[in-house]
Order: C-alpha cells, then structure tokens, then sequence
C-alpha cells in the first residue's frame, strides 16, 4: 500500500509502504516483557497515566450508581474495550520517548496524538460507532430477557447469575460483545499506533490492522485475549489494578506495533 492522501487523492505527506511482518505465537509474551521494561523505566509517569483512568473510571462508576442507572455499569463497564486502544496512545507516547533516549513526562503521554490529532479523532470516531452500537446491542438484549422495566440493583444482579433469562443474557451478550469487540480490535490494533507514528490516513491505518489480524491470525487471537483478560482482571480489583495493566499493556501495544509493521518511504524505495 502507498501513499498518504488527503480526500482529493492528492498526495499530502511522504508517500509509505506498509509491509506486514509474520509473526509466532511466542511474540506476544515478548510484547509483554517488553512493557514492563517501559513501564520499570518510567514507572512515575506511566503510573500517573494509569492513575488518570482509574480516576475516571470510577468517576464515572460513581455517576451511574449516583443516577440510579446500576443496570448501565455492566454494559459501559464491557464497553471499555472499545475505547481502551485510544487510552493506550499516552502509553505510545511515552515509549517512543523512551526510545529517543529522552525522559518521558507527562507531556509525552497526553499530548502524544497532537501531531495527527486530525486522523485520530477518525479513529475515535471509528471506536464510538462501536461502543455505541454495543450500547444499543446491550440496551436490546436486556429488554429482550428482562423487559423495560429495570428492576433493582439487588433484583437485577441476582438475577443475572440465579435465573434463565439472566444467564441467557449473559451467554447471548457475551458472544455478541465478543463479535463486535474484536471487529474493533482488528480494525485498531496497530491502526493507532500507525497514525500516531506516520502521516497517513485513518482509512489507510484501519487497512494496515486488517491485513496485520488477516496476516497473523492465531497470534493476534491470541493477543486480543490477553487484552480483554488483563483488562477485566483490572476491572475485578474496583479499577485499581488498571493503573499498572492499562500503561504496561499499551507500552506492549507499541512493541507489538515496531514487530508488525515496517514503514517505509517510497523515496527510499526506489532511490
């Protein structure tokens, strides 16, 4: 694939070739590895960064239960796997200081998407349709088993682990959420992270994870379940063990992005 291009289909930036490297299942435990290193080598910041998200999401926690709204925390809750690969670009930022031998602070991870804010903010669109549609897809599904009326906190949660309409839910929304997940995640995986490191467009991002997922299937399978199993472990500690997982797993991220993927300059090419 060549080319960076603005909607005339001129050329707007140096033009790129994307090569997709084949990959081992024995990769993602180095992706891993190579987290932590990051998050040892700037474990304030990357902590901070963490922290932020904690901070977050407990806020946000903390809103639905304020608004009576419990029968929502479950659906947002699942619903951060479609937004988690935006948050992990702070993580990118700070790494890619890390490999210019600079010390990162707190500049490099939330102002890491300023440079292709534009092609980005695509992106984020991209991941909202998602969230939104499992939104809906939730929404349905509960009035589907439950009706629509909520019942209590304590009624409701009961429910879903006592009855047959609660465990059917949980069953048909799980498989459901699963789909819609890891469309996201192949369409974002090393998309973020190609935006954020070269000027290309969203489209031409979103192509390159594809053909990444396409290319390398049972690893990144295998990747997308580490995600999801970290980040839910995360979840089960009341947030707080996000604020370590969430910045080693986006330093992995961009590890797993400079093993898959080589950009290249046309120029270069063909000099």
């Amino acid at each position: 694939m060549n080319a960076a291009t603005n909607s005339s289909g001129q050329s707007s930036a140096p033009n790129v070739k994307i090569t997709i490297n084949p990959i081992g299942m024995d990769r993602p435990r180095a992706w891993l590895a190579a987290g932590f290193e990051d998050f040892r080598r700037a474990t304030a910041v990357s902590l901070a960064y963490g922290m932020f998200w904690v901070g977050l999401s407990i806020a946000v926690t903390a809103g639905a239960i304020v608004l009576d709204l419990w029968h929502w925390l479950l659906p947002l809750v699942a619903g951060f796997m479609f937004i988690g690969p935006l948050v992990a670009v702070g993580s990118y930022g700070i790494s890619r200081a890390l490999e210019e031998g600079r010390v990162p602070h707190l500049g490099d991870a939330f102002g890491a998407w300023r440079p292709h804010a534009g092609q980005l903010a695509m992106m984020g669109v991209m991941m909202m349709i998602f969230f939104l549609a499992w939104i809906r897809l939730a929404t349905l599904l509960f009035a589907l088993f439950f009706g629509f009326e909520a019942p209590g906190v304590a009624e409701l949660y009961a429910s879903l682990l006592t009855t047959p309409e609660g465990l059917g839910l949980i069953a048909v929304g799980t498989a459901a959420g699963a789909v819609l997940a890891f469309g996201a995640f192949s369409i974002s995986v090393v998309a973020i992270p190609t935006l954020m490191d070269q000027d290309l467009t969203f489209m031409e991002g979103i192509e390159a994870s594809v053909r990444t997922v396409a290319r390398n299937f049972k690893p990144m399978l295998l990747w997308a379940v580490i995600l999801t199993g970290s980040v839910l472990i995360g979840m089960m500690t009341f947030y707080i063990g996000l604020a370590l997982i969430l910045p080693v797993l986006g330093h992995a991220s961009w590890h797993a992005y400079e093993d898959l993927v080589r950009c290249e300059p046309v120029e270069k090419l063909e000099s």
